[in-house]
Formats: structure tokens, sequence, C-alpha cells
């Protein structure tokens, strides 16, 4: 076994939670660490009818036989991360890497009294752009400096590595979407920092020649919150139309809701390295595709989407998801690859 990434292909908001707990139930990882900026990234996951929105601990928290890191290249606000530990009961697997650097209140408060930040650029007001300026000046606390955080410290590439050397498969999760990469989104309406698998892999400790794939997640109608170029953008009367109203895990703001992007899609796929294709939002194009779990049952509009999103992008899609539910999805892994 190797290492899987996941990451979003748009603007974030893609199901990668969701895409992450299937993946979680059919391959067993033994870990499941989680890259990104920080906690302003969101993923909820519903189980059973309950549904959970998390943003620092990895969303593969429902699969329970697996250890749950945050890696190093991550932001840890204290307070959200220990609240989320109690609240989903994952004391004895979540895991802190020692060199993960601190959101304290300050941060909060630049980052929510900027201008600059919370207008133009629509962030998320958690502190993230803040601590990352005071982590690249090299004045920023380390998690290791916090006494709150001490019970949760590990050295997340040597536990990470040392799991792919002992043959174990290793799932890591990105958060947030390439668009809002630091580097190759539509700055400067982006996070603090690059969004690509590539930076997921380092963030985790993890070198480019242990990944045996990377799942690239899309929605059919992709979506963004906060201001920036949305090319594919539909009024807002038109996706209430089609019944797709959506808000942000983090902020509760209202979702921009677009049409798909094969152009972006394409050149997401590129950078990202994706092996593989997971499709979400299928329902949304098509109501009688809901709960749907084989490829044949799919409508003739569906499965004619599909094959536009592989022409665009050259990759196979692998996995299809149909509903909010885990257990609401195609899963076309042993027949495509």
């Amino acid at each position: 076994m190797g290492a899987t990434i996941i990451v979003g292909g748009f603007w974030g908001d893609e199901g990668k939670g969701k895409i992450v707990a299937h993946v979680a139930y059919s391959d067993r990882p033994t870990i499941i660490a989680r890259g990104g900026v920080g906690p302003n990234a969101g993923h909820t996951v519903e189980i059973d009818g309950q549904k959970f929105g998390v943003r620092m601990i990895p969303s593969g928290f429902v699969y329970r036989d697996a250890r749950l890191f945050i890696g190093a290249g991550v932001l840890v606000n204290p307070e959200v991360f220990l609240k989320e530990v109690e609240l989903l009961n994952v004391a004895d697997r979540a895991r802190v890497d020692y060199r993960c650097a601190i959101i304290e209140p300050k941060h909060i408060e630049a980052d929510r009294g900027s201008e600059h930040l919370s207008k133009k650029i629509g962030t998320t007001g958690t502190g993230c752009g803040p601590a990352n300026v005071d982590r690249v000046s090299r004045v920023a606390k380390q998690a290791k400096d916090i006494p709150e955080l001490r019970d949760y410290l590990v050295d997340v590439p040597l536990e990470v590595n040392q799991a792919l050397d002992n043959g174990e498969f290793v799932l890591i999760e990105g958060s947030q979407g390439f668009g809002l990469s630091l580097y190759y989104g539509t700055y400067p309406f982006v996070t603090s920092k690059d969004t690509s698998a590539s930076a997921m892999a380092s963030d985790v400790g993890v070198g480019p020649t242990r990944i045996d794939d990377v799942i690239v997640v899309f929605k059919c109608f992709p979506t963004r919150v906060g201001a920036g170029p949305f090319p594919t953008e539909m009024p807002q009367e038109e996706a209430e139309k089609l019944g797709i109203v959506e808000y942000g895990t983090v902020t509760g703001r209202r979702r921009r809701i677009g049409y798909w992007d094969g152009e972006f899609a394409r050149y997401s796929a590129m950078v990202n390295g994706a092996t593989q294709i997971a499709l979400t939002g299928i329902d949304k194009l098509d109501k009688d595709c809901y709960g749907v779990t084989e490829w044949e049952k799919l409508t003739p509009k569906a499965k004619q989407f599909v094959e536009k999103v592989e022409d665009d992008v050259k990759v196979p899609v692998t996995l299809i998801s149909t509903g909010p539910e885990t257990k609401q999805i195609i899963d076309l892994r042993k027949e495509k690859l």
C-alpha cells in the first residue's frame, strides 16, 4: 500500500469530506493525515442522518480504526482543536505535529480588523493569513509551546513514513480548493498558501515518490464563497430554480453557484497530477440520480455529463457522489483502474 491524496479541484466546498469518508471505509487506512491552511476550511460529513462540520480534525474521523494527524504545514487554533477532540471523542487518536504554527487571538483580530482581508478579499476571519505572516516572519508560536496540546504532540512525517514502510495505507486529505491556491488560484482572492496536492504532501512530510494516487474532487456545479473571479457563475435566481442553495461550513455565507468549467478543471487536474476524479452533486444535475449506487442506474443525462468531464479533464471519473450520505456513491475504481 502507499499514500493517496484527496484535494479539491475548484474553489473549495467540493464535497471532499464525503469522498474521504468513503475511501476511508473502503480502503482502511491506518493513518488519515490532514494538510492545508488551517481552521478556515470546513468539511461536512453526513453519516446515518447525522451531520458533522469539522475545521481541524481530519474529516476521515468517521473511520474509527485510523489515527488522525494534523501535518506540520497546518495552522492550529488550540481552542478549535480541543473542542473538536471532545465533540468527536477522538482524544485517543488525534495528534498534532509539534511544529504546527499556532493561531492566537491577535491573529483573528488582525484578520477581522483588516478592511483589505475582510471586505475586499472576503476571508473567513479565522486568523490564518496573519498567523502565516508571523510564521514566515519566524515569530509564530508552535504547537510544542502550548501546554494544552502537550498530550497530542507527535512527529507526523516520522509516523506517516514508518507506516508506509510497513506496507500500510495512508490517506492524506487537503483543504480548500485549487482555485484558492496562493500560487495558482485567482490571486489576490485566494488563501494564504498553496492548496495543490504537492502542498498537501509537503504539509504532512511525505515525498512525491511515496504518493500512489491523487484524487481531485470536482462538483458538477462549482461553488465559491466570498469575492473573486468566477467565470461560469450563474445568476442566483437560476441556481434557485435548479434547487441549489448552499452555505459555507465555516462562515455560513451563501455560496455562489456556477456551471461546469471544463477548461479550469483540466488545468486543475494537470497541476494536481490527478490520477482519478471524484465527481459530486450528480443528483443536483439530475434528481433521478439521488442515492443511486450503480453506474447502470444513472440516467442518460448523468452518464453523458460524466463522459464530458472525462473528455474535458483526460482523467477517469472513478467516484460519483449521488447524495450527502457516505453510502450514496458509485465506486468505479475496480472497473476503471
